[in-house]
């Protein structure tokens, strides 16, 4: 049988993280300039409050993390998204990769990879996640797009191989009745139609674990490694690993386990210590 492009063997995992399953955090960053909430606070406090968290996570023993306009609320439409956005989304992606050294990815939201290319190249991230890249749902913002088409001609423009794109499918957040006669499996196939390099499982909305039989569907529908992007925590880190190549973990590691609080430096030590256990299984 003759081999597609969609077919080729990726691992983005191992060649981003260096190993084959990797703890990922969030950095939700607040308000930014432009944004409702933001009341002029200034852009030194913002940067200072996103490298307390990415110092905590990182010096806790996650491997990565991910930028996050998750302040922006509530979030714009992609066309609608101004350029000081990404450019102070760029220096805080500078700063916390020139202080820690650590692979970094970024999500725009909502569904804004454009503007998360941009930043990944300025700011020198190695990914992007894209919350909807191929076919169309009905989001809290309206109706969203898959944008992969856009993205990846601006990506090759920019000579910006390199980013890789990390693509969630059946989306939290969202209702997908509009693709209701696909099976997830076929979602989950046009990710990598679409040359996405990762693919990650979801709840139903922030904090909202991925139900293992769903993650096992899309794991059976991709040879790209799959990850677990949301309500990841201590109790549920050991068998989710047993099933991914990663997690992206972010609220249960925050005070309160809420995902606006600070991160809490005893939570990620917990966590990577349950985690590590089945990371050397």
């Amino acid at each position: 049988m003759t081999q597609t492009i969609s077919d080729i063997p990726s691992d983005a995992i191992r060649d981003i993280f260096g190993r084959p399953k990797a703890l990922i955090g969030m950095v939700h960053c607040p308000a930014l300039p432009g944004a409702p909430r933001y009341k002029g606070a200034a852009l030194d406090t913002i940067y200072d409050t996103c490298m307390r968290d990415a110092e905590a996570l990182i010096s806790g023993g996650l491997h990565g993390l991910i930028i996050e306009n998750h302040g922006d609320i509530p979030f714009s439409k992609p066309d609608d998204i101004g350029p000081e956005t990404a450019a102070v989304l760029s220096v805080i992606t500078d700063r916390i990769r020139r202080a820690l050294g650590v692979p970094l990815g970024i999500n725009v939201l909502a569904n804004a990879p454009i503007p998360a290319i941009a930043t990944a190249v300025a700011g020198g991230a190695a990914f992007i996640r894209v919350n909807q890249w191929a076919n169309a749902y009905v989001a809290n913002e309206g109706f969203m797009e898959g944008r992969a088409a856009e993205a990846m001609r601006y990506r090759a423009a920019l000579r910006a191989d390199n980013v890789k794109i990390f693509a969630d499918s059946h989306v939290k957040h969202g209702a997908h009745a509009i693709t209701g006669d696909r099976t997830v499996e076929e979602l989950t196939r046009d990710l990598a139609f679409f040359d996405a390099d990762c693919v990650i499982a979801t709840g139903n909305r922030t904090g909202d674990s991925a139900a293992t039989d769903e993650i096992r569907t899309i794991g059976d529908a991709t040879h790209l490694p799959v990850l677990v992007g949301s309500g990841v925590t201590e109790g549920n880190v050991r068998k989710i690993l047993g099933l991914t190549s990663g997690v992206i973990v972010a609220s249960s590691l925050k005070e309160g386990g809420v995902w606006w609080n600070p991160v809490e430096p005893a939570r990620v030590a917990s966590f990577v210590s349950v985690a590590q256990e089945a990371l050397e299984a």
